[in-house]
C-alpha cells in the first residue's frame, strides 16, 4: 500500500499530471464542454421529459346546450388538464379537428343530458381522444375520469339525483365496505420529474465521461504527443493515470454543480449520506472514462470514436431503467441491467436521496458498479498498453 502510494504520488506522475492539467487549460473549449453542456442537457431534460401533459386542446359538441351541460364543459376545461379550443356542430368537423391535430381531444354532449340528469338516468357522454400518442390519450383519458369523478360528487352532494327507500329494519346482512387510502412515500406530491432527473444525471454522466475522453484520446494520439510520452521514462500505467486524472477531477466539479441544480431548481428532497452518493458518481465517471479510452483504442480517428460511442451509448441508455421503470421491460431484457452501471448509480441517487438509504442496504448495486468500474478500467489499460506497444 505504501509503495502504491509513493507511485501514485512521485515526481514523475505528479509531473505528468501537471502535463495534462496545462493541456486542458489551453483547450478551453475542452474544460467549458466538460460542465456547461451536461448541465444544461440537465435542466432541459428535466423539464422537457416531463410525462405530466397539461393544456390538452378539447373540442365540444354541446347538443343539449342547458346549463347542466355548460357545468359539465366548464368543470373539464376550468382544469389545467384541458383547454376549450372551440364548440363544433356535427361529429365530422369534431374527428376532422382531431384528425388534422388542431385539437387533441372532444366531448359530445348527448341532446337528452338534461334531462337524463333529472330523472336520475345514467348518462353517456362520448369522449374522443387522439391515441397517435398513446400515452398523452391514456394521460387524458385519467384526467377526463378524475374531472367526471369530481363532477358527479359534486352532483350527489347537491342531493338532486339521490334515490330513497324506506325499509322496515336494519339490513343486518349488509356486509361492510373496505375503503381504500392511499398514502405516497418518499413523494408525496408525485413529482415525475424527480424519477426523470435523477436517471437523467446519471446519463450525463457516462455519456460525458466516454464522449469527452475518447475524443481527447483520439486527438492526442492524431497530434502525435503520444509517442513523445513513451520516450519519457514514464511507465504505461502512468501515462494512461496522467490522462485520466483531468478528465476526472472536472467531471467530479461537473457532478457537484449538477447535484446542486437537482437540489435547487428541481427542489428533490436529500435525505441521506451526500459522500454516499458522491463516491457513486466517481465510480459512473471512472466507468464512462475508461468506456471512451477502451473506445478510442478501438478508433484510429475521432470521427470514428464519436461513431462507436454512438452505438454503444445508446444500448446503454435504453436498458439502464434510467428513464421509464425496470419493470416495464420484458423480463428477458431485465437482467441485462445487472451489468449497466448508469441502473446502479440510478438506484443509487434514487434510494440516497428520496429515501435515505444507507450503504448497508445500496451494497448490492455498488457492488455492481464496483465490479463494472474495475473491468472497464483494466480493459482501458490492457488496450491502451497494447495499443502503445
Amino acid at each position: 500500500m505504501r509503495k502504491l502510494f509513493q507511485a501514485l504520488f512521485s515526481h514523475r506522475m505528479l509531473a505528468l499530471v501537471r502535463k495534462e492539467f496545462g493541456q486542458i487549460r489551453r483547450d478551453r473549449r475542452l474544460g467549458i464542454s466538460l460542465i456547461v453542456p451536461p448541465l444544461v442537457q440537465l435542466t432541459l431534460f428535466g423539464f422537457a421529459l416531463s410525462a405530466t401533459v397539461t393544456d390538452l386542446r378539447l373540442g365540444v359538441i354541446d347538443d343539449s346546450r342547458t346549463p347542466e351541460s355548460r357545468e359539465l364543459i366548464a368543470a373539464l376545461t376550468e382544469s389545467k388538464s384541458f383547454r376549450l379550443s372551440g364548440y363544433y356542430s356535427s361529429p365530422k368537423q369534431l374527428e376532422d379537428a382531431i384528425s388534422q391535430g388542431k385539437i387533441h381531444a372532444g366531448v359530445v354532449v348527448p341532446y337528452d343530458y338534461n334531462r337524463d340528469l333529472q330523472r336520475g338516468r345514467p348518462v353517456t357522454v362520448q369522449f374522443l381522444l387522439n391515441a397517435m400518442n398513446a400515452n398523452t390519450a391514456q394521460i387524458g383519458q385519467a384526467y377526463a375520469q378524475g374531472v367526471i369523478q369530481s363532477y358527479n360528487a359534486g352532483l350527489r352532494a347537491q342531493g338532486l339525483h339521490a334515490s330513497f327507500r324506506q325499509i322496515a329494519a336494519p339490513d343486518v346482512s349488509r356486509r361492510g365496505q373496505v375503503m381504500l387510502a392511499p398514502a405516497f412515500l418518499y413523494n408525496p406530491g408525485l413529482v415525475d420529474t424527480w424519477f426523470i432527473v435523477t436517471g437523467v444525471f446519471g446519463l450525463l454522466l457516462i455519456l460525458n465521461s466516454s464522449l469527452v475522453s475518447s475524443a481527447a484520446m483520439v486527438k492526442e494520439r492524431e497530434a502525435g504527443t503520444i509517442e513523445q510520452l513513451l520516450m519519457s521514462p514514464a511507465r504505461t500505467w502512468e501515462i494512461i493515470i496522467a490522462k485520466m486524472a483531468p478528465l476526472f477531477v472536472l467531471l467530479c466539479l461537473m457532478m457537484l454543480v449538477a447535484i446542486a441544480v437537482l437540489k435547487f431548481v428541481f427542489g428533490i428532497p436529500f435525505h441521506g449520506s451526500l459522500p454516499l452518493v458522491l463516491a457513486a458518481g466517481m465510480l459512473c465517471i471512472l466507468s464512462g472514462i475508461s468506456l471512451g479510452t477502451m473506445i478510442a483504442t478501438f478508433s484510429k480517428s475521432a470521427v470514428q470514436a464519436q461513431l462507436t460511442s454512438f452505438f454503444i451509448n445508446p444500448p446503454l441508455n435504453s436498458l439502464s431503467g434510467a428513464l421509464n421503470p425496470v419493470e416495464a421491460m420484458p423480463k428477458w431484457l431485465q437482467p441485462v441491467t445487472v451489468v449497466n452501471p448508469i441502473h446502479h448509480f440510478a438506484s443509487i441517487v434514487r434510494a440516497g436521496m428520496l429515501k435515505g438509504s444507507g450503504f448497508s442496504t445500496l451494497w448490492p448495486n455498488f457492488l455492481g458498479l464496483f465490479i463494472f468500474t474495475v473491468v472497464l478500467v483494466a480493459l482501458s489499460v490492457w488496450r491502451f498498453r497494447k495499443q502503445l506497444s
